[in-house]
C-alpha cells in the first residue's frame, strides 16, 4: 500500500514542483539545475561508492558483520537512482542519502524492523562429517613449450 501511494504521490510531487521552480526562475534554468544535479550525484555516488566497497571488503577481510556497510552500499546505489531521475524532490531524497548521518538514522530505523534468523561468517567443520586430516594435494608437472611440438591427435577439448 505504502508503494502504491509513492508511486502516485512522488510525481505529484515532482510536477508541481517543477511548476513552481519554473515559474519563479524560468525554464532554462531549471533544466540546468536538474542536469547539474545528475551530473553532481553521479560523482559523488561514485565516490561514496568506493568507500562503501572498501568498508565491505574490510569487513570481510576482518570478519566482522557485514550487514551496515552492505546497508551503506543499498542506500548509495539508491540515493544513485533518485539523482538519475528527473526532479527537484527525488534530487534532495538522493543527496539525503548521500550524507552518512541520514544513513545511519535509515539504518537503524529499517534494523528495528528486521529480524535476523542466523547469522555466521566463514565456514564451521560440521561435526557430523568427517574431516580431512591434510589439505596438501601432492602432484606433478612438466612444462610444455612450442619446441616440443603439438600432441598427434584431436583432443576432444578444441573444435579443430
Amino acid at each position: 500500500m505504502y508503494l502504491l501511494l509513492a508511486f502516485l504521490l512522488v510525481p505529484l510531487i515532482e510536477i508541481a514542483l517543477f511548476i513552481q521552480v519554473g515559474g519563479a526562475i524560468g525554464l532554462w534554468p531549471t533544466l540546468a539545475i536538474v542536469i547539474l544535479t545528475a551530473i553532481l550525484g553521479t560523482i559523488m555516488v561514485r565516490q561514496q561508492g568506493r568507500h562503501a566497497i572498501a568498508n565491505l571488503q574490510r569487513s570481510f577481510s576482518e570478519l566482522q558483520n557485514p550487514t551496515k556497510p552492505l546497508a551503506d552500499g543499498a542506500m548509495i546505489l539508491f540515493s544513485g537512482a533518485l539523482l538519475l531521475t528527473p526532479g527537484f524532490f527525488t534530487d534532495a531524497l538522493g543527496f539525503a542519502l548521500l550524507m552518512p548521518p541520514v544513513r545511519a538514522v535509515v539504518f537503524d530505523f529499517i534494523s528495528k524492523r528486521v529480524k535476523v534468523q542466523r547469522f555466521e561468517m566463514g565456514q564451521r567443520p560440521d561435526p557430523r562429517r568427517p574431516q580431512p586430516r591434510d589439505t596438501v594435494i601432492d602432484g606433478d608437472y612438466s612444462e610444455v613449450s612450442e619446441e616440443n611440438g603439438k600432441p598427434g591427435g584431436p583432443s576432444g577439448w578444441s573444435s579443430h
